[in-house]
């Protein structure tokens, strides 16, 4: 082999080298497939558009789930009579927040439901957002057992991403949320 071949040859190995994958990136985003990385919340399928459910907090404004500030919310959705256990989850989601240091302003907490009552709820409101709503777009989600608490990751665009169903793991919320408010 000549010179100037093997020059042609190495060429196109290098632009081989560089094509080649965003070739198969491409053709694996055409068929549908999307990676999988470690979440500890159920992803939630189908998925749910929130950014025109109709939210209104105590004060009675509107929440809108959609903004762009790039601010992610996270959904307390409570079972019947929210009380002990109930709160001391929601505390413990709050500290999750707390340890996002410098970008726990991009994420909000709200808590669509009856607000709980009695002297462990003291100081709530003001960490968490409360609201109502009579739309059904959170059916389904919610926690079902007395005294317990479910929570749903919501985008920035409105988008309910993930779902974590009442008993879930303090600690695996926050790691999940320190991926996606960082």
């Amino acid at each position: 082999m000549d010179l100037r071949n093997r020059r042609r040859l190495q060429a196109g190995l290098i632009v081989a080298i560089f094509v080649v994958p965003v070739i198969v990136m491409l053709g694996l985003a055409l068929a549908g497939w999307v990676p999988h990385g470690r979440s500890y919340g159920a992803r939630i399928q189908p998925e749910r558009d929130l950014a025109n459910v109709a939210v209104q907090t105590a004060d009675g404004k509107p929440f809108a789930f959609g903004n762009h500030d790039a601010v992610w919310t996270l959904v307390a959705l409570p079972g019947p009579d929210c009380a002990e256990r109930c709160l001391r989850k929601l505390d413990l989601v709050h500290r999750a927040q707390i340890t996002l240091g410098q970008h726990a302003d991009k994420l909000r907490l709200l808590y669509l439901g009856a607000p709980p009552d009695g002297p462990a709820a003291k100081g709530f409101e003001g960490v968490w957002t409360l609201a109502t709503t009579t739309s059904d777009a959170l059916d389904g989600l919610r926690a079902d057992a007395r005294d317990s608490v479910s929570a749903v990751l919501v985008t920035p665009d409105g988008e309910a991403l993930t779902r974590y169903s009442a008993g879930f793991d303090p600690a695996g919320l926050r790691k999940d949320l320190n991926k996606v408010v960082h």
